[in-house]
């Protein structure tokens, strides 16, 4: 019988690792694949119904985090990748009065951080805005929201690649959303002069807003140089035509 020799052992080890890294491979393919791809209510992850516990008050503003909101303000969500840096965009602007980070737009209840990551839930991930129109308008949001980020890059923002990072406008009400796709119109017409692609946002009626974790909530507060992934085009947004726009036929 031929005994095994040192080069023998060499081959199979070289077999074995080629083997590993080739599977190692084709599992991040499908991983990557599944994670560009929004499933849909039959295959989403089923969530639970326990809700995410948060602070009560937000860690900036000191106003409630959960409600409820003064009969003054409205609100709306925004979807522009990471939400850490999203959401210190619009804590800062006047007129705001509370932020909260959370989950929105798939099929899975009370979804984990985790989840969401994997691309099974749908959702991606939002901050929601409640405002005093009083003070700042939405079409001022907007600006912020579309010169914040670049919203033409599909299942992505920058190097934050996946469904949770789709670009995304949940609105409330039909005049919110007549004011969102309006300014939609705006912004491409100013990116196509400037060369970039169609404009991927989502916008539609908001579904229900999903609470991320407490370590998420207001973190660029908390960790002033922790990661911020938000780059926009350099493009702006001219909003003016806006204040002028008849929204009585809105919906």
């Amino acid at each position: 019988m031929t005994q095994p020799t040192r080069h023998h052992g060499i081959v199979e080890a070289f077999a074995s690792l080629v083997t590993l890294k080739l599977l190692n491979y084709l599992d991040q393919s499908m991983s990557y694949h599944t994670k560009m791809q929004l499933p849909n209510s039959a295959n989403a992850l089923p969530g639970r119904q326990e809700t995410m516990p948060v602070p009560k008050t937000h860690f900036v503003l000191g106003q409630t985090l959960v409600g409820p909101f003064p009969s003054s303000c409205k609100w709306v969500q925004f979807g522009m990748g990471c939400f850490w840096g999203a959401e210190r965009k619009f804590w800062q602007m006047d007129g705001v009065y509370t932020t909260a980070v959370g989950y929105s737009g798939g099929y899975t209840e009370n979804p984990t951080y985790e989840e969401v990551c994997s691309g099974g839930t749908g959702h991606t991930e939002t901050v929601l805005v409640v405002y005093d129109e009083s003070v700042v308008t939405l079409a001022e949001l907007l600006k912020m929201f579309w010169e914040s980020h670049d919203p033409t890059q599909g299942m992505r923002q920058g190097n934050d690649m996946g469904t949770q990072y789709r670009s995304a406008v949940y609105t409330y009400d039909d005049e919110q959303a007549e004011v969102a796709r309006a300014s939609q119109a705006l912004f491409q017409d100013a990116l196509t002069a400037s060369g970039y692609g169609q404009i991927t946002t989502e916008i539609i009626a908001s579904g229900p807003f999903y609470y991320a974790e407490h370590y998420h909530q207001q973190y660029l507060a908390k960790v002033p140089n922790g990661y911020c992934g938000l780059g926009g085009t350099g493009v702006g947004c001219d909003i003016s035509p806006l204040a002028t726009m008849d929204i009585t036929s809105a919906g």
